[in-house]
């Protein structure tokens, strides 16, 4: 069993104060996208993590994430990563190549470099379901990527 279930309690988990965080966020839908950010952003700030250990990348769209993500990652320099974006179904296959290939993308580059990222690229229906998630899904990606962090951090110290 990890610490969380050995005295480390799930508020250790949420400490930010010793970590370096990324935030990739697409500029496409950049209204709902800007919301998911100021979410992550304030949320990682009430969770500790110092402003100047907050980077901030804006690509083009959704695809690009992972390849930022990617950049990011070859620094060795975070603890974990946020990939916001946001795609709204439209009326050709465009929306589930965009949606399979950024997620896809993104799940790999976290596998392939041993850094936990926090999905949060809506794939959503219409517009009125990505305000209903904005703030929700970015401080929840927020959490996520402390608590992964943490928890990667005592894996490899060897705390089981």
């Amino acid at each position: 069993m990890l610490g969380a279930n050995k005295g480390q309690g799930a508020a250790a988990l949420l400490d930010g104060s010793q970590l370096r965080i990324a935030i990739v966020q697409a500029r496409f839908n950049e209204d709902i996208t800007q919301a998911l950010f100021d979410a992550a952003h304030a949320e990682l700030l009430a969770l500790g993590v110092a402003a100047e250990d907050i980077t901030h990348l804006r690509v083009p769209g959704a695809l690009e994430v992972p390849v930022a993500l990617q950049a990011l990652a070859e620094t060795d320099g975070y603890d974990a990563m946020i990939a916001l974006g946001c795609i709204i179904r439209g009326e050709t296959y465009h929306f589930e190549l965009v949606a399979n290939e950024s997620g896809a993308g993104v799940t790999r580059v976290g596998l392939d470099y041993g850094i936990p990222i926090a999905n949060a690229i809506l794939t959503v229906e219409n517009t009125a379901q990505a305000v209903a998630r904005q703030t929700e899904k970015g401080a929840d990606a927020a959490r996520t990527a402390v608590e992964m962090a943490n928890l990667i951090g005592l894996v490899a110290m060897g705390d089981e």
